[in-house]
C-alpha cells in the first residue's frame, strides 16, 4: 500500500507519515522544505519525496505527475497554515498564498486522485480540515473559511460516492488545537491544552482505514461541533471572536 501525504515535514503530516510507515505502507512525502523531507526519509525508509512548495499551481501539477503511475492507495491532503488578523489589515499576498495552498491545491489533488481511484474503484482520500470547518471565524477569516471550504467539498464527495456505491472513501480530519507549528505560523498562542499531533493522526488513519466519514479526535471538540448546530450565527461569531482574541500574542514583536 502507498501514500501520498502533503505537508509531510512537520504537525500531523508527519506523524500520519510515522503512523502508515509503522504499519507497513510505502510513502511518497512533499513539503517545502527539501532537507525536512530527506531527514524523514532516512528516518522512515521504504519513502520517495518530492519538494514542492503547494501554492504554486504548477507545483500542484508537479507532484500529481510524480505520482500518477505509482499506483497510490491514499492521498492525505494534509498542507495548510492560518493567518491571525483583522480582515482589512492581513496581508493580501500571504492571504492568497494561504488559499493556494488550503484550497486550490487540496481541490487539485482531491480531484485528479478521486479520477484515477474511482476507474479502479478503489482509494482512500483523507483530508485534513479542522473544527474551524463547522464555524465562522473572525480574527483568523480567511483560515475558517478556507476550512469550511474542505469541509464541504469532502462531504458532497462522500455523497457523490455512496450514490456511486463507489469503494472509494474520504474521511475529513477536523481537530482542535494540536501541539504543532500552526500557531506560531499564524502568530498566536494556544487558549486551550492543545492534544499531540501523534494522537491526531492515529485516530484519524483508523478512522479512514475504517472508511469512516468524520474524524474528530476528542470528545470537548465533538461537542463542539454538533453543539454549534444550536447556536445563532451571530452569537457564534461573538463567540469565537473572543475566543480568538485570546490567542492574540502581545510580545515585542506584535506576535
Amino acid at each position: 500500500m502507498k501514500a501520498l501525504i502533503t505537508g509531510a515535514t512537520s504537525g500531523i503530516g508527519k506523524s500520519i507519515a510515522r503512523s502508515l510507515s509503522r504499519r507497513g505502507w510505502e510513502l511518497i512525502l512533499t513539503g517545502r522544505n527539501e532537507e525536512a523531507l530527506k531527514e524523514l526519509q532516512q528516518e522512515l525508509g521504504n519513502t520517495e519525496i518530492i519538494a514542492a512548495d503547494l501554492a504554486e499551481r504548477s507545483e500542484v501539477f508537479k507532484v500529481y505527475g510524480f505520482c500518477r503511475e505509482k499506483n497510490v492507495d491514499m492521498l492525505v491532503n494534509n498542507a495548510g497554515y492560518g493567518i491571525f488578523g483583522r480582515f482589512d489589515e492581513t496581508d493580501l499576498e500571504d492571504e492568497l498564498n494561504m488559499i493556494n495552498v488550503n484550497i486550490t491545491a487540496l481541490h487539485i489533488l482531491t480531484k485528479l486522485f478521486l479520477r484515477d481511484f474511482k476507474k479502479r474503484d478503489s482509494g482512500i482520500i483523507l483530508n485534513v480540515a479542522s473544527v474551524a470547518g463547522f464555524m465562522t471565524g473572525p480574527l483568523l477569516s480567511s483560515y475558517y473559511a478556507s476550512k469550511n471550504y474542505v469541509l464541504r467539498l469532502s462531504l458532497a464527495i462522500y455523497e457523490e460516492l455512496r450514490r456511486a456505491k463507489s469503494n472509494v472513501s474520504i474521511t475529513v480530519l477536523c481537530p482542535g488545537p494540536v501541539d504543532t507549528n500552526f500557531n506560531n505560523r499564524a502568530g498566536v498562542t494556544f487558549s486551550a491544552k492543545p492534544v499531540s499531533a501523534e494522537y491526531v493522526a492515529e485516530y484519524a488513519i483508523k478512522k479512514a482505514l475504517t472508511h469512516k466519514l468524520f474524524a474528530i479526535p476528542g470528545l470537548t471538540i465533538k461537542a463542539c461541533a454538533i453543539g454549534q448546530r444550536f447556536i445563532p450565527h451571530k452569537l457564534l461569531s461573538a463567540v469565537t471572536y473572543n475566543v480568538q482574541k485570546a490567542k492574540e500574542r502581545t510580545d515585542g514583536d506584535g506576535r
